[in-house]
């Protein structure tokens, strides 16, 4: 028997996994514990190799974010080369992220030829500081001009150099941020670090006001979940859908799916669990943190997450795990996903971020503390929060945008456009009572909280569940963001976030500095501002089902916005409330904003450009000659049954016939008019009015095309259909 690529795939999956060892784990003397931050040039290698005044200095930068020492360049440049080479280290690279949503990096050997024919190792501190790369194929917005290619690195000391290993080396990878030769950011961490700094002050401002002295700053903490799909390389590699645009633009739905619900939390297959402990070891070596591993809703779906981290470090050790994941999972024979949706019918991927706020002093200030002064100072933060979610829904919406995140959106346990936050039924009655609009005495557990404002009823602890509906829920000591999507840099949420709540902050602050000049004491003020602050962003605060249409029904009565797509969202962008937002406590500036909207208009039309060629080519090469030729099966099939029978019999083949004749000609006619939609769409200029039409034209007869060909994927006979189907893709792992 002849076999089809298809076929031949599923037998050689089925021979790996009937053969699959199962090894008991080699027991040595290097433990996870010795193993973590191996490869980072962290706090403890730079303590064990520069001098300790250069070690003391360089501390208070990293901490602090006091400016570095220029004399101390040369030295921790000489350690960290040294460090790096005697690990097998022969390049090195300054590694960034630029306006793709990826990483970037330019690798360059520590050898240098000298005079003599010989080579020396080099690496200076101008060289560890400040690099340069050709910035003339990065998306810019306009930025700069394709002739002014020149674009800068520079070192960010706040986050630790790292080794990766490659198959006959090793490179020191430095964490920078990447600027154009005018100053203005070509990258997504500039503004992150930007965004700290400008919330850790509003944040100081408000707790100096408290009467809290000793705190000097404070960090933005994020943990993130990282979900994914794991399906077997030898049948990603027969979707040219999957390889090209991230997602399956063909594909009937599974006979099962997730519904049994026997996948979640399920027992990791144990060719999946090789692979979560090799990718588990290599980020331990990375110092990243993995706390968590397990199955997902759907079948095929994984999920990691880390502890908390500073949000710079999180975000870059994101994108590593990423990358490792990716890595690791060719060479055990998979393909790592990470598109939002690529399998219609079952749960698409998301990158929930769980965000905080720890003081120099280690407290988490959305937390509820032991003192009426702590609890004051929490409500004020939550109140913060409610402010900026509530008038600043737009930077939020915009930080998730993106072709593929629309197709998850408000679907399964993706939280809707809308932007709403969670509290639970407790902490919200606290709120209303504080607001004046419900009475009554509040427990929860056996712990109370005292204001020490006679107005102010006592705070529970919170217990409260989750909502998974809910785009941003507050869960205890954090809020949780949720609609951030699974291939995106976690770095526009956190910027829109901070600069959001930071805008929140200064408005607080403002009040009470101005009632504090006027003689009202802080407590007094507090107790006079939460009130009016609750009142006015209770329309912000929704506890119930989120997918639900009576809530759209009910936010749009409650005046919130609901930007439904990625081109809608990005419409706001240029607004000047909006980017106010921004500008005002300099997280970007208004040409670092535009070109940022330029870029990501012009991504969405691409996106849905190449996802409309593919289709075309996948429809017309593969799918339409499959159906066609069972097509004239059936028809030879008629006419000979025909010839057996004679005329007068009707034949229940020929329904069959009819039915995929019905679904081939309607592909044929839906592929005609989205290769017309797609010309369409080779011919607008502006970029908005691109985006308009791909979303309006292009997308709907793609989901046309899928109609038909899935349909017929149902119906033509199983070795002749040329793509692996989702039960194969989605179970076979």
């Amino acid at each position: 028997m002849v076999f089809t690529p298809r076929e031949h795939a599923i037998k050689e999956i089925a021979e790996t996994l009937a053969v699959a060892p199962c090894k008991e784990p080699e027991l040595g003397n290097t433990q996870r514990s010795d193993m973590f931050g191996r490869d980072v040039f962290n706090m403890r290698a730079m303590r064990e190799r520069l001098p300790k005044g250069v070690f003391q200095r360089l501390e208070q930068t990293i901490k602090n974010g006091a400016q570095m020492n220029p004399s101390d360049a040369d030295v921790i440049a000489s350690a960290m080369k040294d460090w790096a080479m005697e690990r097998g280290a022969t390049h090195y690279t300054h590694w960034f992220q630029p306006m793709t949503g990826t990483t970037a990096e330019k690798h360059d050997t520590f050898l240098t030829p000298t005079s003599e024919g010989q080579v020396i190792s080099q690496f200076s501190g101008d060289m560890l500081i400040q690099g340069q790369t050709d910035a003339s194929s990065f998306p810019s917005g306009g930025l700069r001009s394709t002739f002014e290619a020149r674009g800068h690195t520079s070192w960010d000391p706040t986050s630790p150099a790292f080794l990766v290993s490659g198959p006959l080396g090793r490179t020191l990878y430095i964490p920078t941020v990447f600027y154009s030769y005018t100053g203005e950011s070509l990258d997504r961490k500039t503004p992150l670090l930007r965004s700290e700094d400008a919330l850790s002050h509003q944040c100081v401002r408000l707790m100096r006001l408290l009467g809290n002295t000793s705190v000097t700053s404070v960090q933005v903490m994020i943990g993130v979940e990282q979900e994914y799909f794991l399906v077997d390389r030898r049948l990603y590699m027969l979707r040219p859908d999957l390889i090209l645009s991230g997602r399956t633009l063909y594909g009937a739905r599974p006979l099962k799916g997730q519904e049994l619900g026997d996948h979640y939390f399920g027992a990791i297959p144990s060719r999946v669990m090789a692979f979560m402990q090799d990718a588990e070891d290599q980020l331990f070596a990375l110092g990243i943190p993995v706390l968590t591993r397990h199955n997902e809703v759907a079948p095929g779906q994984f999920e990691i997450a880390p502890v908390y981290e500073s949000s710079n470090i999180a975000t870059d050790h994101n994108m590593l795990i990423m990358e490792v994941l990716r890595t690791t999972a060719e060479r055990h024979g998979f393909a790592c996903l990470f598109h939002e949706k690529p399998f219609t019918g079952v749960n698409g991927s998301g990158k929930h971020n769980n965000w905080s706020l720890r003081d120099s002093n280690g407290h988490n200030l959305l937390e509820p503390g032991d003192t009426p002064r702590d609890n004051a100072q929490f409500l004020l933060f939550l109140a913060a929060v409610l402010r900026a979610i509530h008038k600043h829904p737009e930077p939020l919406r915009i930080g998730t945008v993106g072709a593929s995140n629309d197709h998850r959106l408000g679907a399964h346990e993706a939280p809707p456009a809308i932007l709403s936050v969670y509290l639970g039924e407790q902490l919200t009655a606290i709120l209303q009572s504080i607001a004046g609009k419900k009475d009554g005495q509040y427990s929860w557990g056996n712990r109370t909280m005292e204001i020490g404002v006679s107005v102010l009823p006592p705070l529970p602890v919170d217990v409260s569940d989750r909502n998974r509906t809910s785009p941003m829920a507050f869960t205890g000591n954090r809020f949780e963001f949720r609609a951030a999507g699974s291939s995106q840099s976690v770095a526009p949420v956190n910027i829109a976030l901070n600069a959001a709540v930071a805008c929140a902050l200064d408005d607080i602050s403002s009040e009470l500095e101005k009632a504090v000049a006027e003689g009202t004491p802080i407590l007094k003020a507090v107790q006079d501002l939460l009130p009016r602050l609750f009142q006015e962003h209770e329309p912000i605060i929704f506890n119930g089902n989120n997918y639900s249409e009576e809530w759209k029904k009910e936010a749009e009565r409650r005046g919130l916005p609901n930007y439904s797509d990625t081109v809608i969202a990005l419409e706001q962008y240029n607004r000047p409330d909006v980017m106010n937002v921004f500008c005002s406590h300099g997280v970007l500036s208004e040409r670092e904003l535009l070109a940022r909207q330029g870029i990501l208009i012009e991504n969405y039309v691409r996106t849905v450009s190449i996802e409309a060629q593919v289709a075309l080519s996948l429809g017309r090469t593969a799918i339409l000659p499959a159906a066609l030729s069972w097509q004239k099966d059936l028809a030879d099939l008629i006419i000979s049954t025909r010839q057996a029978l004679g005329d007068g019999e009707k034949l229940p083949e020929e329904e069959l016939f009819r039915r995929v004749r019905r679904h081939t000609t309607g592909l044929i006619a839906a592929l005609d008019k989205l290769e017309e939609a797609w010309n369409g769409l080779k011919g607008i200029k502006d970029h908005l009015e691109a985006a308009r039409f791909a979303r309006d034209q292009v997308l709907p007869c793609m989901r046309d095309c899928r109609t038909e060909a899935d349909a017929l994927e149902e119906i033509v006979e199983n070795r002749r259909w040329p793509l692996p189907s989702y039960e194969e893709m989605l179970w076979l792992n």
